[in-house]
């Protein structure tokens, strides 16, 4: 198999800090490809910044392809950058320009991905749609349970989440 994973940053980023809990990139990528045989997986973030250089290094050190929403930097604050419109499009692209692959990943949790959700449903393109936190939208109750699943589950997250060993370290010797 040979599937795509797309990733809404602001979604995952909220999703999981809402339930107290980060990504570990490089555990969350080899979970992709374990288990959903993800070959590409496209990170979809909304700004540029020098002072986000470590996320941008992290990430590609983990084999995602980080994909950047352009705007203009005195914007950066002043208005909400979410990646839907970019997502959406990259996926109906690769979709009508080359079809080189088998099925789709998606990974967020707001009703803008309904329409995108149901449409790769009924062309049998969706392999599933992940949901970083608890709280996800009510929309997707409405598609078969077959289509999604929870990353903060007990046994997902343990595989995946980040654990600082330092600090770790430093309350057992305190």
């Amino acid at each position: 198999m040979n599937n795509i994973a797309y990733i809404d940053w602001q979604n995952l980023h909220l999703g999981t800090s809402a339930e107290n809990w980060k990504i570990d990139y490089k555990k969350f990528r080899i979970y992709l490809k374990d288990k959903f045989q993800i070959e590409e997986a496209y990170y979809f973030i909304w700004f540029i910044s020098e002072e986000e250089q470590d996320l941008y290094s992290k990430l590609q050190k983990a084999w995602f392809i980080v994909v950047f929403r352009e705007h203009s930097s005195e914007l950066k604050w002043k208005k909400k950058w979410n990646v839907d419109v970019d997502v959406v499009f990259e996926i109906m692209k690769r979709i009508i320009d080359e079809k080189d692959f088998d099925k789709i990943v998606l990974v967020t949790w707001d009703w803008d991905y309904i329409k995108l959700v149901n449409y790769l449903i009924q062309k049998w393109l969706l392999e599933k749609i992940l949901f970083p936190g608890r709280k996800y939208s009510s929309l997707y109750n409405k598609i078969k349970k077959q289509y999604w699943m929870n990353l903060w589950l007990k046994e997902i997250k343990q595989k995946i989440a980040y654990y600082d060993y330092k600090k770790r370290v430093k309350k057992e010797v305190s």
